[in-house]
């Protein structure tokens, strides 16, 4: 099968190919691979190759899952891979290599996944753009100038240039709806609870973050997520009981939808004129289609809310750095991280528990707020970002800021870095403003590649729903496929 044809098919696609013998999971490992040589030079998206394990992985026996065969990439944070070095983009933690799957990582080895590599991210996770210090920034296959966004921007650039069919995510900001706007792959974060965390998490980020993954079609990403389903024994949450598998949603009608058009940047103050054009064309899309469209904000206090996220953020980040410490046996030192997540650890380190309870409060009143709004709307639409794809280097500290980091380093009084998150909080989130609701409220939402900026970058549109409204997303999704189909488009970094 030449490399060509590969690029072409998704991961039900190559499934398919293997059930029927037309493919053997060798010959698709040994075709990533030789994609992965051919797109990485440019992309700075992999971290770890596994060519050797994979190879012997798909020589077999291969469980006899619904994926059998297909190649897969790790994104080298939001869970553990037995045997592989996990670092989180951080220096510290180079070296350190746990002996277990994360439950998430299990499940997708028995659904039939082949895991090839370890994908780029920013450290720890927290940015909405994939430079980190460790590794050098990842380029997005439709411009390398250009971000894949974060923080699973490795997995997305590789998803996208067509090297594997399925990356491998986690959403606590929009880490999966970012890049799949960047990079034009479809992205769902889903409920709080569907999907499992553990064995080594109980809930990220205070319940912010889910795993997930980044595909080129809906098909992929409902099946996908069917295998992935379900608490493990002891998670925190139970997860929404959904009426039926996601990949059944995708036969069924759509209905006529309510739906609520949000034209105001959610955590922002202004919306880039191609992500506004965006929106208005997919309204008029969701119009033709036969639903019934309006302007619609859910009302809720902006400052408010952005401060309880960053609280609630460095409270975790603080815990992570202390976690990294026991992983490894060490005192973790500023020395070992990038200046802005040792600011967010000494943050959190300053933060009292009425800090955090009182971000928690914000947050459960925002549940409440949007859980009205559900009532009266099916889903809410918005440009998955306020702004397309940024250029690398953008938000790089300038000295002036670094040197600022550096002395709290030495002197962290909490007043002085309470004014510097207050300062944070009303910057930080311009250019990504509206992902970061649905993690903090646990509710679907998804970024659809529908729209394309001026400059050739992709832009996603953002579409969430109630508690449980998984399914919907996904049948609304198949039907915007459908309608709009991206998966022929191909960026210039291609396999």
């Amino acid at each position: 099968m030449p490399i060509t044809d590969y690029s072409d098919h998704d991961a039900t696609s190559l499934a398919g190919l293997v059930a029927r013998g037309e493919a053997t999971p060798s010959e698709l490992v040994d075709i990533a691979l030789r994609a992965i040589d051919k797109v990485n030079p440019s992309l700075n998206a992999v971290v770890h190759r596994m060519d050797e394990s994979a190879r012997s992985t798909a020589a077999g026996p291969l469980p006899a899952g619904p994926f059998r065969g297909v190649p897969l990439v790790v994104k080298d944070l939001d869970g553990f891979t037995a045997g592989v070095p996990y670092t989180m983009s951080s220096r510290f933690l180079q070296g350190f290599i746990p002996d277990h799957d994360a439950e998430v990582i299990a499940r997708l080895r028995r659904a039939g996944f082949v895991i090839l590599a370890k994908t780029n991210c920013p450290e720890l996770g927290i940015l909405g753009t994939t430079e980190p210090e460790l590794r050098g920034p990842t380029h997005n296959p439709w411009s390398l100038d250009h971000t894949p966004g974060g923080s699973s921007g490795g997995s997305a650039a590789l998803v996208a240039s067509r090297a594997v069919p399925v990356g491998h995510g986690g959403d606590g900001g929009g880490s999966i709806r970012i890049p799949a706007s960047a990079c034009g792959l479809f992205g769902l974060k889903t409920s709080r609870g569907l999907l499992p965390l553990g064995p080594d998490i109980g809930e990220g980020w205070g319940g912010y973050v889910v795993p997930g993954v980044l595909t080129r079609s809906v098909r992929d990403s409902a099946a996908i997520y069917d295998v992935l389903r379900g608490p493990a024994s002891g998670d925190p949450y139970g997860g929404p009981v959904l009426p039926r598998s996601l990949s059944e949603e995708l036969a069924l009608p759509v209905g006529r939808l309510r739906i609520g058009v949000c034209r105001e940047a959610l955590f922002g103050r202004s919306t880039h004129a191609d992500c506004a054009a965006g929106l208005t064309a997919t309204a008029a899309l969701l119009t033709e289609l036969g639903h019934d469209v309006e302007d619609a904000r859910p009302q809720f206090d902006r400052s408010s809310l952005v401060f309880a996220y960053l609280v609630q953020v460095a409270a975790s980040v603080a815990l992570e750095v202390e976690d990294a410490g026991h992983w490894i046996g060490k005192e973790p030192t500023a020395a070992g991280f990038e200046p802005a997540t040792w600011f967010l650890k000494q943050l959190g380190d300053q933060l009292t528990a009425a800090d955090l309870q009182r971000s928690r409060d914000h947050v459960q009143a925002a549940g409440r707020t949007l859980g009205a709004f559900f009532q009266r709307y099916d889903v809410l639409l918005t440009p998955t970002t306020a702004y397309p794809a940024i250029k690398l280097g953008e938000t790089a500290l300038k000295p002036a800021e670094k040197i600022g980091l550096g002395v709290l380093r030495t002197a962290p009084v909490k007043a002085v870095m309470m004014k510097l998150l207050r300062d944070l909080a009303d910057q930080s989130l311009e250019r990504t403003p509206n992902t970061q609701l649905f993690n903090m409220t646990g509710l679907p939402a998804m970024s659809v590649p529908l729209h394309t900026a001026q400059n050739g970058v992709p832009v996603g549109m953002q579409f969430a729903a109630a508690y449980g409204g998984d399914g919907l997303l996904i049948r609304l999704a198949a039907q915007l496929e459908a309608a709009r189909p991206w998966i022929g488009r191909k960026p210039g970094v291609c396999a």
